[in-house]
C-alpha cells in the first residue's frame, strides 16, 4: 500500500512538473513578443530588419534603373552624333544644304559640301554617251565663274565650259571659257567668230599669258604644210593660216602645266573666271589653282553669294584679282567689233573623241594607239582611266553690273 501511494505521489509530481514546464513555455513565447514597457521586441526587430533590407533593395534597384536609363540616353546621343557625322542625309531635308567655307576649315571634323557631278557610264552597246547641260538665259555681257573640285581628264575626253548661240553660229560667236582634250594640262580660252576679228592690238603688259600657235597648216591648194610660225590671233573660224575653227586662243603661262586636266585635279581643282564687258571693251580670263591662290575678293564673293541678306554679299571686283592670262580687246576702236559676240547661253559638256580629241588621239595617246587604232575603239573598251571623266562642280556664278542689266 505504501508503495502504491509512493508511486501515485511520484506520478502526481511528474504531472505537476510537466504542467509547470508547459506554463513556462507559454510565458517565454509571450515574453519574446512584448514586454511591459511596449518596446519593440526581438520579433519586431527582425521584421524591421527585413523591411529595411527590402527598402534597400528597392532603392538599389531604383538607382540601377536610373543609371541604366542614363546610359541608354548617352548611348542614344552617341548614336545620333555618329549618325550625323557619317550620314548627313538623315538631317532635316527641309533646310538648304550647308556648303563648306570657301577655304575649308581644317579644324572641322566633317566639313559639309554639295556638288553637281556630271559623268557618263558605258551603254549596253559599248560606247559612252556625251553629256551636255545647257542654260536657258541668254547673255550679251557678264562675269562668268566656275568653281571646280574635279574636271574630266584623260585620253578621249573633251570637256568644256563655254558660251554659244549655236542656232546662229558663227555669226553670234562662241566663247570657250575653259576647254581641254586628252592629256592637255594648260588652261586656254578661245573666241570663234566670223571675219574681221583679230587680236593683234592687245595692250602691252595687260595679260600674263600668251597665244596658242598655228604651225604646219596645209596649203589649201598644194596640201604642203606651211611651217611658218604664227600665233593664233585671228578669231575667224576659217582663217586660212590657222587650223579650221581654231579661233583666237589665249594660253595660260603663270600656271602652265598645272591649270587643266590631271594636274588641276591633283591640286583639288580650281576656279575659272571670264569677264565679258563690251562697255569697257574687253574679254578677260583668269584661272586660280589650287584654291589657296584665289584672291580674297573673289573668295569672299563666292563664299557670300548665297547669303539670304543681300547686303552681306560681297561684289566681285576683277581689278583686285591681278592681271588675267587672256585679254581680248573688243568693241569700238579695236580690231574686233563687239557685235561678233551676242545672245549666248552657258553650256557645260563632256564629249568623247570627236573632231578634236579624236583627231589628236594618235598624237596625244601613243600608248593607247598601239592597241586601239581609233579613239572610239579606246573609249568602247571601257578602260579604268575613264573613271576620271567627270565634272565635280561646287558652283557656277554669273554677275552683271546693276546698271547694265536693263540692256540684256
Amino acid at each position: 500500500l505504501e508503495e502504491e501511494e509512493a508511486l501515485e505521489k511520484e506520478e502526481a509530481e511528474e504531472e505537476e512538473a510537466a504542467e509547470k514546464k508547459k506554463k513556462h513555455g507559454k510565458n517565454k513565447k509571450k515574453t519574446d513578443t512584448t514586454d511591459s514597457s511596449g518596446t519593440a521586441t526581438a520579433t519586431d526587430k527582425t521584421d524591421q530588419a527585413e523591411d529595411s533590407v527590402s527598402e534597400e533593395k528597392k532603392a538599389t534597384r531604383s538607382l540601377e534603373e536610373v543609371e541604366l536609363q542614363q546610359e541608354q540616353q548617352q548611348a542614344q546621343q552617341q548614336l545620333v552624333s555618329r549618325s550625323s557625322v557619317t550620314s548627313p542625309e538623315i538631317s532635316d531635308k527641309t533646310k538648304p544644304p550647308k556648303l563648306e567655307p570657301f577655304n575649308p576649315d581644317q579644324t572641322s571634323d566633317v566639313p559639309e559640301e554639295t556638288f553637281v557631278v556630271i559623268s557618263s557610264t558605258p551603254t549596253p552597246e559599248g560606247p559612252r554617251n556625251s553629256v551636255r547641260l545647257e542654260g536657258r538665259r541668254r547673255f550679251n555681257r557678264g562675269l562668268f565663274i566656275i568653281d571646280l573640285r574635279h574636271m574630266p581628264a584623260g585620253c578621249g575626253t573633251w570637256p568644256a565650259f563655254w558660251l554659244t548661240d549655236e542656232a546662229n553660229w558663227p555669226v553670234n560667236g562662241e566663247i570657250d571659257i575653259v576647254e581641254g582634250v586628252n592629256y592637255q594640262d594648260t588652261a586656254k580660252t578661245a573666241l570663234h567668230s566670223t571675219r574681221v576679228c583679230r587680236m593683234d592690238d592687245v595692250p602691252e603688259g595687260s595679260k600674263t599669258g600668251t597665244w596658242d600657235t598655228a604651225v604646219g597648216i596645209p596649203d589649201r591648194k598644194t596640201g604642203i604644210p606651211d611651217m611658218t610660225f604664227r600665233y593664233a590671233q585671228d578669231c575667224f573660224v576659217y582663217d586660212p593660216h590657222q587650223w579650221i575653227n581654231q579661233g583666237c586662243v589665249a594660253s595660260d603661262l603663270k600656271l602652265e602645266g598645272r591649270s587643266l586636266g590631271v594636274p588641276l585635279n591633283q591640286n583639288g581643282g580650281g576656279v575659272y573666271a571670264l569677264e565679258w564687258d563690251p562697255v569697257y571693251k574687253h574679254i578677260k580670263t583668269w584661272v586660280f589653282s589650287p584654291h589657296g591662290r584665289v584672291p580674297s575678293n573673289l573668295r569672299d564673293a563666292l563664299r557670300t553669294a548665297t547669303n539670304e541678306d543681300e547686303s552681306t554679299r560681297v561684289a566681285p571686283d576683277t581689278n583686285q584679282w591681278g592681271l588675267p592670262y587672256g585679254h581680248f580687246p573688243i568693241g569700238d576702236g579695236t580690231n574686233c567689233p563687239a557685235a561678233h559676240f551676242r545672245n549666248m547661253r552657258l553650256v557645260i559638256n563632256l564629249a568623247f573623241c570627236g573632231s578634236v580629241a579624236g583627231n589628236r588621239y594618235f598624237m596625244d595617246c601613243p600608248k593607247q594607239f598601239k592597241k586601239f587604232k581609233t579613239c572610239n575603239e579606246w573609249v568602247e573598251s571601257d578602260p579604268d582611266e575613264l573613271k576620271e571623266a567627270y565634272w565635280k562642280i561646287r558652283g557656277v556664278y554669273v554677275y552683271e553690273r546693276e546698271w547694265q542689266k536693263q540692256w540684256s
